[in-house]
């Protein structure tokens, strides 16, 4: 008799940019939860895997210390002239956003944390408090002294007729005198904001983020969870697109481990290594098959010509967006950086159920603030061709032609 454990995980199996459930085949422009730069599968790092669990699948952090030391030499390659550290003992993004608060606290003897309306740095009852969405603290109660959020600017949009003038933002400054008791550690920033929408930052207020927290002496964290390891175009956002904000520390999780594998790390300058072992760090932190992983992804990303790839292909992504956007009005506000794209819908209804008329056509979608949103978003893989954009577009233009004839379309085709 079959397990019935064994049968519901067999209902799944991935292939590359692909995901087939019972059989049916998907491709997934969401890169899983936003975590699959090298698809569901890759041939060298599973090899690697496998000889890693016939030595060993765990080892303490007091073992993989000179493996961190051997990945940060690989990565300080890409990462702006002043981030020459590493700290590796997490395996999420939320317990690597929480290592660099500490870093910031211990370092400046504060404790607020500023952050943005609408900005998602994490799952855990602190990262939680400091993303932007109210709404999922509701049911909880947690604090950080002296922490404050300020107003996110209107995103870059990727057709300049519809982008805000770059202009007239509001004053940081006032805010935090207004708004804070001046308690603030760090401010923390997603070069793009994921979770929020995909909202695009315009340089002129990265460099406002950057010479507001050089004038107070306040540590500036970029929360590159959603956006590193290639996401747009440049290993990290920090060192491409937002390269002006030039930040103190990264923070990365995600896609580093190239197939889902769970990793997550902070990269800083030498002045914020300031954490004894004890202050921060979890059981299955740098384990082997989180280092193998993202080791082996690094490489890949390297050697196969990945970056070069979404660099190459993004101008087709966009554009195929921009003509769906002018062929259906429910669709507006195209945006996005490299393979991290997303645009608008008439309303959080319309959004959820073209995600379920998308799944329909065979094509895997993601929208945005855990469905109170009216944004979907495309991020596919970055091994994908633009033989895979292009199934993905056709696919998208299925979905909304079909939308058109719902009762949440509220327009008709141009």
């Amino acid at each position: 008799m079959t397990d019935n454990f064994e049968r519901l995980m067999s209902r799944y199996t991935g292939d590359g940019v692909y995901l087939n459930i019972d059989g049916v085949r998907y491709i997934d422009a969401a890169s899983g939860t936003f975590n699959l730069q090298l698809g569901y599968t890759n041939d060298r790092i599973a090899s690697k895997l496998k000889a890693q669990i016939d030595r060993c699948a765990h080892l303490s952090s007091a073992h993989t210390g000179a493996m961190s030391q051997c990945i940060l030499e690989k990565l300080i390659k890409h990462t702006p002239e002043n981030i020459d550290r590493i700290w590796m003992r997490d395996v999420t993004g939320s317990g690597a956003v929480e290592c660099a608060i500490r870093m910031a606290q211990k370092y400046t003897k504060r404790s607020g944390v500023m952050s943005l309306f609408l900005a998602h740095h994490g799952q855990s009852l602190a990262t939680a408090q400091i993303s932007g969405n109210a709404f999922r603290l509701k049911n909880f109660h947690v604090n950080i002294e002296g922490s404050l959020k300020i107003p996110v600017p209107a995103s870059v949009m990727s057709d300049p007729e519809d982008s805000p003038p770059q202009e007239n933002y509001y004053d940081i400054e006032d805010i935090y005198q207004c708004g804070s008791n001046e308690n603030i550690a760090c401010l923390i920033v997603e070069p793009i904001l994921g979770n929020g929408g995909n909202i695009v930052l315009p340089d002129v207020f990265y460099r406002n983020l950057r010479d507001f927290c050089s004038k107070k002496g306040i540590v500036l964290i970029a929360d590159e969870v959603q956006t590193g390891f290639g996401r747009t175009g440049t290993f990290f956002a920090s060192s491409g697109y937002a390269k002006t904000l030039k930040p103190d520390i990264i923070v990365f999780a995600k896609g580093a481990g190239g197939i889902g594998i769970p990793t997550g790390g902070v990269l800083m300058s030498k002045e914020l290594d300031v954490l004894e072992p004890f202050e921060h760090s979890s059981t299955s932190g740098a384990n082997p098959l989180s280092l193998i992983a993202i080791n082996e992804t690094i490489k890949i990303i390297e050697e196969e010509g990945i970056l070069d790839n979404v660099v190459n292909c993004e101008a087709f992504l966009r554009d195929g967006l921009l003509s769906l956007q002018k062929k259906y009005p429910d669709i507006s506000g195209v945006r996005g950086v490299g393979y991290m794209y997303g645009f608008d819908t008439p309303n959080m209804e319309y959004a959820a159920e073209a995600i379920h008329i998308a799944e329909k056509h065979g094509l895997i979608i993601r929208g945005a603030r855990y469905g109170k949103s009216r944004a979907l978003k495309v991020r596919p893989p970055l091994i994908c061709t633009k033989v895979h954009l292009q199934e993905i577009l056709t696919k998208l233009d299925a979905t909304f032609n079909e939308m058109q004839q719902s009762p949440f379309s509220q327009s008709e085709v141009a």
